[in-house]
């Protein structure tokens, strides 16, 4: 598809939490297709991240929702995860996906800028996202310890995977961004 209007990507704001619904449901409905694992979210999640300003939404300038990604600090910050990277069908294939990952870097960035950024995927187009920004994909050893980062992987229909090897690895490809020596 393409498209004449513009597509602004924003820090999202509370204006934005009805959207927590749709957004969600988008992410299942992704994962089915791709038949790939993504952890559920629960919308009252993705509701708290848009209030803490710490998630990323794309609209199109008539306010059509196009996309979204959030962010979650780990183990008293040490470590950020990008999450949630979702866009919607209309909008795919027209570089929406770029903006908000180079977006939600850059909030990540701001907030936590001494932590470790890292993303999980089993996706190749985020594979590529991450290494423009410059993660390189690491093991499981390598990020968040945290076993409440873990939990919300139950989720997904790879869990039993991630379990059966001890949380070391799964289906999905670590990749991280160390911040240069402050």
């Amino acid at each position: 598809m393409e498209t004449d209007e513009e597509i602004v990507v924003r820090v999202a704001t509370s204006a934005d939490v009805d959207f927590a619904l749709p957004i969600v449901a988008e992410m299942e409905a992704s994962a089915k297709v791709r038949g790939t694992g993504i952890a559920r979210r629960n919308p009252l999640t993705i509701k708290e991240k848009i209030l803490e300003g710490k998630a990323v939404i794309a609209f199109t300038k008539s306010g059509i929702w196009a996309g979204f990604s959030y962010i979650q600090g780990w183990q008293n910050s040490r470590f950020v995860s990008n999450s949630g990277l979702i866009v919607a069908p209309a909008f795919r294939g027209l570089k929406v996906a770029a903006a908000i990952k180079q977006k939600i870097f850059e909030l990540s960035r701001l907030l936590y800028p001494s932590a470790k950024i890292f993303s999980i995927t089993t996706g190749f187009p985020v594979m590529k996202l991450n290494t423009r920004l410059g993660f390189e994909p690491v093991t499981y050893t390598e990020i968040t310890t945290d076993p409440a980062f873990w939990d919300g992987c139950k989720s997904c229909i790879n869990y039993p995977v991630l379990a059966g090897k001890n949380f070391r690895n799964c289906l999905c490809t670590a990749m991280l961004f160390c911040p240069p020596e402050l």
